[in-house]
């Protein structure tokens, strides 16, 4: 995955953070539209009932907008618009849990190697600079092609073996930078102890890299997730997004169906809208954790 680079510790209040947050439109949008994909992946059970949603309808084949159907249906006649919902879980499930397994393993493996150093340090950096190497998509694609299971935390384990390593080496830098400051010496001086300074004392300070590169592994994990299903290398639900969009462009004849526009637009427009909304909270986060950014914004 890609890292962001370091940036200043926040400056700012847990009081005022809400108040920054819905400060801009902008942020308010980020959001709205996070807490809108967290309601559709808690409740589109309850709303769509997936042994009821889900069930063919020939009748209803291809149809277009309705009342009861606001986005049309599908090749076997089921609502788009319950496709779309309770896909949501899973995509969301698949992306943060991946998300917060790269972090965990980037951090564990950077703090060691720049906190230790020597063997260990070259040895994880060696293993490290093994998966940077290798290209992570096609890398993905063979493995999920050998296993081809249908779980997701099948999923979720390969996006995380994968992706880890850039981070690693981003945290390490970051750790090598840090482990000579002052208050780290004098952490050493009062015997605090190796695992207790890197812990407590050099982890903190990196709190805000951290986040940051855990929203961009969210989107990476999302993208990498979609795109494997819609290669159909890994078999999951029909609810899907990604397997919507590869039912949408194969056999299914969506493309060449007018009333069907929706089929082959809702899934790429639920992927872009999610995406934008990280991506809002993204410039948010970096507008706190880096106080240039919020000074230059008060002047503009």
């Amino acid at each position: 995955m890609i890292s962001v680079p370091a940036v200043e510790r926040p400056q700012i209040t847990h009081r005022g953070l809400g108040r920054f947050f819905f400060s801009k439109p902008i942020r308010v949008l980020g959001l709205t539209i996070l807490l809108i994909y967290v309601l559709m992946a808690l409740l589109g059970p309850v709303i769509f009932p997936p042994q009821i949603a889900l069930v063919a309808n020939p009748a209803k084949v291809f149809q277009g907008p309705t009342w009861a159907d606001p986005l049309g249906t599908d090749f076997q006649g089921v609502s788009v618009l319950a496709e779309v919902v309770l896909g949501a879980r899973g995509v969301l499930m698949v992306g943060v849990s991946a998300a917060f397994f790269i972090v965990v393993l980037g951090v564990l493996v950077g703090l060691l190697a720049g906190f230790v150093g020597g063997l260990v340090d070259t040895v994880l950096m060696r293993i490290t600079d093994l998966f940077i190497a290798v290209p992570q998509f096609p890398l993905l694609l063979l493995v999920a092609s050998i296993l081809n299971t249908s779980s997701p935390w099948m999923l979720v384990l390969m996006l995380s073996l994968t992706s880890w390593g850039g981070l690693a080496r981003s945290i390490r830098s970051q750790v090598l930078s840090l482990r000579e400051r002052d208050f780290v010496e004098a952490a050493r001086g009062l015997r605090l102890g190796t695992r207790n300074i890197a812990l407590r004392v050099i982890l903190p300070n990196m709190l805000s890299y951290v986040a940051m590169n855990f929203m961009i592994s969210i989107t990476g994990a999302i993208y990498a997730e979609v795109g494997l299903l819609f290669l159909g290398v890994t078999p999951f639900s029909p609810d899907n997004w990604g397997v919507m969009l590869r039912q949408a462009a194969g056999t299914s004849g969506a493309l060449y169906t007018p009333k069907s526009m929706f089929y082959v637009l809702a899934p790429l427009l639920a992927i872009l809208l999610l995406q934008s909304g990280i991506i809002f909270i993204l410039g948010a986060l970096d507008e706190v954790f880096n106080p240039r950014l919020r000074k230059g914004g008060a002047r503009a």
